[in-house]
């Protein structure tokens, strides 16, 4: 089954009934790190391992992406905001996943030294219920995170070298 999401501003971030913040150092710079993010968008398949499947596309004249998750999520998104080096949004239009009204993800690149803190924060509105389901699974998803960053630091620390 399908379900339309209400479609959010960037707004959200602070006014949605549920939000969750996740952080996590990498040593790329934020250039980097917004690359991986906002360009390279078929790559989060190899730094970000829930992520089975990301594609650009174009959603009504804007741009967007497609993501499938592990376990059958599936996600068509609207970019928001693509700041070089300094922030990547982009809100849910539609999913497969029930009991969800609205969800925008933001990524905040912060210069930390020579390295980048990215700030993940993840706004949804849905029945009290599914907040609750969402807000146990916390560990889980920032271990998820944490593993990602880690990842993708990996990956961009070897694709420096291979430059050199």
């Amino acid at each position: 089954m399908v379900y339309r999401l209400r479609p959010v501003g960037l707004e959200f971030v602070a006014d949605a009934p549920l939000r969750m913040v996740l952080a996590s150092r990498t040593a790329a710079a934020p250039e980097e790190v917004f690359r991986a993010l906002a360009l390279d968008v078929p790559g989060w398949t190899r730094w970000f391992r829930a992520v089975t499947l990301a594609r650009p596309v174009q959603t009504a004249g804007h741009e967007g992406r497609e993501v499938h998750l592990l376990g059958g999520a599936r996600f068509m998104e609207t970019v928001m905001a693509a700041e070089p080096s300094h922030r990547y949004a982009y809100r849910v239009d539609v999913t497969n996943v029930p009991g969800v009204r609205a969800l925008l993800e933001e990524w905040q690149l912060l210069p930390s030294g020579t390295g980048t803190v990215v700030r993940w924060t993840i706004a949804l509105d849905a029945p009290a219920p599914v907040r609750l389901l969402v807000a146990l699974g916390r560990p889980g998803l920032r271990h998820a995170f944490r593993d990602a960053i880690l990842t993708l630091d990996r990956r961009l620390a070897a694709m420096r070298g291979s430059t050199r």
